[in-house]
């Protein structure tokens, strides 16, 4: 228990350089350019702006840094995973990393089969999942070089509220 309690405290107050927000952002570029190629050409992703008033964008802003940002980083990255200052060896950061990777992955059809079932068609898509799976894997990449949880927690909510408000994630999740 002390080793978790221990990373949390690290993850939150290792606070990132400019240069680990100049390298977070060049991989998240990096998979924005990945992400909306398969995204598009598999169909799955379309420009689509949020449709809503002003102040339900401004919630789904809001919760996301909330939920899923903070509470999936904090449980599939800090949690799960050593921390820069805990210098695990390399075999150990790919087992951890992998590990964490299939629960994030399977986390998200476990969620809409249990709390989210009108993401259950979202959820479960195959194109979805393989995005996740990018996108999972570049949280993880992003916490071991950084240690900090604000880094992935900014990119983890970037890349949902971009989902959510341009690219019809949204309509995805609430009209199915």
């Amino acid at each position: 228990m002390n080793t978790l309690i221990l990373r949390i405290e690290k993850a939150i107050l290792t606070i990132p350089s400019r240069q680990s927000w100049l390298d977070s952002a060049i991989l998240l570029l990096l998979f924005a350019v990945i992400s909306l190629t398969i995204g598009f050409y598999l169909k799955f992703l379309k420009f689509e702006l949020f449709q809503q008033s002003l102040l339900e964008a401004a919630k789904i802003i809001i919760i996301s840094i909330f939920t899923p940002a903070i509470t999936e980083e904090l449980f599939f990255r800090v949690l799960l995973l050593p921390h820069l200052t805990e210098n695990a060896s390399i075999n150990d950061q790919w087992l951890w990393g992998c590990l964490s990777l299939v629960g994030f992955v399977i986390y998200h059809p476990l969620e809409a089969i249990t709390v989210f079932p009108s993401a259950y068609h979202t959820f479960t898509n195959k194109v979805f999942l393989l995005l996740v799976t990018f996108f999972g894997s570049l949280c993880t990449i992003i916490y071991f070089q950084t240690g900090s949880l604000w880094t992935s927690v900014f990119v983890h909510w970037i890349v949902v509220i971009t989902w959510l408000l341009l690219l019809g994630g949204y309509s995805k999740l609430n009209t199915q």
